[in-house]
């Protein structure tokens, strides 16, 4: 990409609008060249300006934000990144799986011109796009029911599938540790709607998220297939199909309690570079189930998981990286595939297949 990052800004609040646009002003790098209050306008201005990454708010009058995604990344795909209110987490997550590339979390639904913290994340965020593989593309198409989360037409959740949960503790033969950041979500729901309900694999997540949003994306992970998720609690035990995902803002580790295997949820410590982090869940993993780990290093910003998918692989297990062709950013798998660590570098279905596969 030569020249600024070419910006559209998506809100129906004009005020909203201004906010955004000033993050930009006077950047080098960032170009705001239009701004749209719905989706209509929206789609009009990106078939005209053609942007290299659009700020999206989702509630919008005329054409709401999910109809405007399905729509351009049919037609024109384009990075998006979500502004929407923490109390809008289920939609986040719809829009992520629609083809929203991140999101930023605003504590209300005006953006205070002194909220010194979101505007840099919007920066961060917009700036992400030049990491961004060279052909943008979103998730591949879902059905229906895998877009709309488990919601009926009325928008009221479904009751989730239940598998049948195994009788009494069984240790996992696979301890499944995953990193992932800025893309991660979409790949995430791809590999947990894949684990058959036969699969003697546990799976714990660090992803890369919110705090407020951590909870909610467990669930929609449990509701995606076989694997009975939740966002993590000290004292939780590691069993069988069983998933965990980090708290955000906490640390996760999993350690050897007698014949099972627990979670610890902590605080982060001085040296942990990113949180939730990736490397003290990969480390721990690979302390405490040795050759039955299983590391996965997927689409991210940065290099976490790096130093513990070498631990995994020195206790003996395997170490999996996502190949440039599917991460949506190299980042994270491409530290570890020039470290030389991964014995494996897949696309993302092959990683989804790996993990269904695993020797029961």
């Amino acid at each position: 990409m030569k020249g600024p990052i070419r910006l559209l800004v998506v809100d129906d609040s004009a005020y909203n609008r201004r906010n955004i646009a000033e993050v930009f002003a006077g950047s080098t790098e960032v170009e705001v060249v239009g701004k749209a209050a719905d989706g209509e306008e929206a789609l009009r201005l990106a078939s005209l300006l053609k942007p290299d990454v659009i700020t999206l708010d989702l509630e919008m009058p005329r054409m709401d934000g999910f109809t405007f995604l399905r729509i351009l990344m049919t037609k024109q795909p384009t990075p998006v990144i979500v502004v929407s209110s923490y109390s809008q987490k289920e939609n986040v997550f719809k829009a992520l799986e629609l083809g929203a590339l991140d999101f930023v979390a605003k504590p209300s639904a005006q953006i205070a011109p002194d909220a010194t913290d979101l505007r840099e994340q919007i920066l961060e965020k917009v700036l992400l796009v030049r990491q961004l593989r060279a052909s943008f593309a979103p998730p591949p198409p879902m059905s229906r029911r895998q877009v709309s989360g488990s919601f009926g037409p009325d928008g009221r959740p479904l009751a989730p599938d239940a598998p049948p949960r195994p009788a009494g503790y069984l240790a996992p033969k696979h301890v499944v540790a995953i990193a992932s950041s800025t893309g991660g979500p979409s790949a995430l729901l791809e590999i947990f709607a894949k684990i058959p309900p036969t699969s003697a694999a546990a799976v714990v997540v660090a992803q890369h998220m919110p705090d407020k949003f951590t909870r909610t994306f467990a669930e929609r992970l449990d509701r995606r297939g076989s694997v009975r998720t939740a966002e993590a609690q000290d004292g939780d035990r590691v069993a069988r199909l069983t998933g965990f995902v980090c708290p955000g803002r906490q640390c996760m580790e999993i350690v050897q309690n007698g014949v099972e295997l627990r979670v610890v949820v902590t605080a982060p410590r001085p040296d942990d570079r990113y949180v939730p982090s990736a490397d003290r869940l990969l480390k721990s993993v690979a302390l405490a189930a040795g050759s039955k780990a299983v590391g996965v290093i997927l689409t991210g910003m940065g290099d976490d998981g790096v130093e513990g998918a070498r631990a995994i692989r020195d206790a003996g297990g395997l170490v999996v990286a996502e190949s440039q062709e599917t991460a949506v950013v190299y980042g994270m798998p491409g530290a570890a595939v020039r470290a030389g660590i991964p014995q494996k570098v897949l696309p993302l279905p092959q990683i989804a297949e790996l993990i269904a596969q695993l020797p029961v």
